[in-house]
């Protein structure tokens, strides 16, 4: 079989999902169908069940999709008359509104493709004949449920997701990617190694982070700030709360209302609860008149935001309720634009750099022909995207565009990191506002004495601290690098013998600002070490009678069976390099 292109691929999918509803069709003659396009890396389709099903129920539909694969069985386009479609479809009420909605004329003819004895309304992009499909190069997946049209107000019906690739080979291999990151799952590392829980009482979407796993968030907040120290950014605080007026505004109210978390106070005053900080931020620019000799103003905080995201959208670190954002916003004139972004550009290189998460460039756009998404005219898109995109040329990047996935107030340079499953995520951000100094008001004095409008800059590291450590746990299959680990050293004695030599070395390691932890337990040393190498701790270190008396440790790195002795002060010395540098390797 010839080896299909990305277009070719795409039928196949949309194939499968045809094949697959022919299948559930003669299993449940009378169910209703929804949505089922091709997606990344598959497809799926939704469905109105008249009993519930599960994963269990997929091998046997799965094993019916092949057999008309092997039937060879041609897709036939039919045309029907709008008035026949709505007959054909009087008890299924969500092909009858989407008959209604693509066809809204009715002397339309509405367009079916017809494989076997199953007519499916779609308007194409099939392949000729089921047998142009390896019925091994696919799998049925996963039972999901899903709201018809993502509305939450609506039905809720039954989505089937299945994988599907050129050969089986290729389903094999993503096949086992998918097994590796579900090992990887940072969930899963978030209750091994103690960093974060999650309790029902406090709700999903609200995690809850232990003494070992803050460790990690201040050294991540720590490390961004010294990056943004280099080039001048002041530390500011704002509240969690403010009036809606500041909302209406910004513009956040009307474009951003769904996803606030609104209260009210006694008197009735309506506030919202934050879910970004440049407003608030705006207002601390404006408290005074500025002069072009303070420009720019580079303001900093790692704070907490609020979304109100929908439950079924929640996953671990991944979508939470509470964002921690380390969020800038830098204040500056349009001549200072491209200076200031590549500032923001080295933070970031320097930090991913630290994790060896190589990077690449998404300029995402607005989409002209939805101008009501977005705040401000298209005159001043046009100027913020080309700047922007001067601004990656200068560095001699190349980017890919993606219109419509700007901010609703302005363009943005997104970092995507390709993670070692080769899983892109996009992490940092730098997006450039010409809309809020608008809206706000927000100037400078000018050289000539006036009045000078001022651009904003909206800068995150990280994206939010939640996600980016899901990505660093599952990037690095919790290994943590050294720096960031939140015990660096775990100490065993052979016996009790040595505890008090341990303490005191221990106490020492802890002064010299070494995160290290003594095992007490009145354990064998084996156990011991098997159970500081399931905790990923980057080195465990034995201290006997012999290494007392040697002034020397019995050092084993992690990843490493067989452990090496070095010189006490040798040891601590390397570790405090390492640690300063923030060296990947141990």
């Amino acid at each position: 079989m010839t080896q299909p292109n990305n277009e070719q691929l795409e039928k196949i999918r949309h194939s499968l999902s045809h094949i697959m509803t022919a299948a559930i069709m003669e299993r449940w003659p009378k169910v209703k169908l929804g949505v089922g396009p091709a997606i990344e890396n598959g497809f799926y389709q939704d469905y109105g069940l008249p009993e519930k099903i599960s994963d269990e129920d997929l091998p046997s539909i799965e094993k019916r999709m092949k057999e008309i694969i092997r039937q060879k069985l041609a897709f036939e386009q039919e045309l029907m008359a709008k008035k026949d479609a709505l007959n054909f479809y009087r008890d299924d009420p969500f092909k009858t509104e989407l008959v209604n909605e693509f066809y809204p004329d009715e002397s339309e003819q509405v367009q079916f493709y017809k494989i076997g004895g199953s007519r499916q309304l779609c308007r194409g992009g099939h392949l000729d004949n089921t047998g142009d499909i390896d019925s091994d190069s696919f799998k049925l997946v996963s039972v999901a449920g899903a709201y018809w049209r993502g509305d939450e107000n609506n039905q809720m019906l039954t989505r089937i997701y299945g994988l599907a690739f050129a050969t089986k080979d290729e389903l094999e291999k993503h096949l086992a990617l998918l097994k590796e990151a579900k090992e990887r799952d940072h969930r899963k590392f978030g209750k091994e190694l103690d960093l974060f829980t999650f309790s029902e009482l406090v709700g999903a979407g609200l995690p809850l982070w232990t003494p070992k796993g803050t460790i990690i968030r201040t050294e991540l907040d720590n490390f961004i700030w010294q990056l943004r120290q280099q080039y001048g950014y002041q530390k500011v605080t704002v509240p969690h709360l403010t009036k809606k007026e500041l909302y209406e505004k910004s513009g956040h109210w009307k474009n951003y209302q769904d996803d606030l978390f609104k209260v009210s106070s006694r008197e009735e005053h309506q506030y919202a609860i934050k879910p970004m900080n440049c407003p608030h931020h705006t207002q601390i620019f404006a408290r005074k008149i500025q002069s072009y000799r303070d420009m720019p103003q580079r303001y900093a905080e790692t704070t907490m935001v609020y979304r109100d995201e929908q439950s079924g959208e929640l996953n671990g670190l991944s979508r939470v309720l509470c964002i921690t954002q380390d969020d800038a916003h830098v204040f500056c004139r349009k001549n200072q634009i491209a200076d200031e972004v590549g500032k923001i550009w080295n933070i970031v290189n320097s930090f991913y750099g630290a994790f060896n998460l190589p990077l690449c460039i998404r300029l995402s756009l607005h989409d002209p022909k939805h101008p009501e998404n977005y705040l401000g005219d298209e005159d001043n898109w046009q100027m913020a995207e080309n700047e922007l995109r001067k601004v990656i040329q200068s560095r001699q990047s190349t980017c890919t565009e993606a219109p419509g996935e700007a901010a609703f107030y302005g363009p943005k340079i997104d970092f995507m990191a390709t993670d070692s499953l080769q899983r892109v995520w996009q992490v940092a951000t730098i997006q450039l506002d010409f809309n809020m100094p608008e809206r706000f008001d927000l100037s400078c004095i000018s050289e000539n004495g006036q009045h000078e409008r001022i651009v904003m800059l909206h800068a995150a590291i990280t994206g939010s601290l939640e996600r980016f450590i899901s990505v660093m746990l599952e990037h690095c299959n919790g290994n943590l690098p050294l720096w960031c680990s939140p015990v660096q050293i775990k100490l065993l004695t052979i016996n009790d013998k040595q505890f008090e030599p341990a303490k005191k070395l221990l106490t020492d390691w802890q002064a010299q600002g070494i995160r290290a932890e003594l095992d007490e337990t009145n354990d064998t040393l084996g156990n011991k070490i098997r159970r500081a190498v399931s905790e990923k701790i980057p080195y465990v270190i034995v201290l006997g009678d012999k290494e007392i008396q040697s002034q020397s440790l019995s050092v084993r790195v992690r990843g490493q069976d067989t452990a090496s002795t070095v010189k006490q002060q040798e040891f601590v010395t390397q570790l405090q390099e390492k640690i300063k540098q923030r060296s990947l390797e141990l």
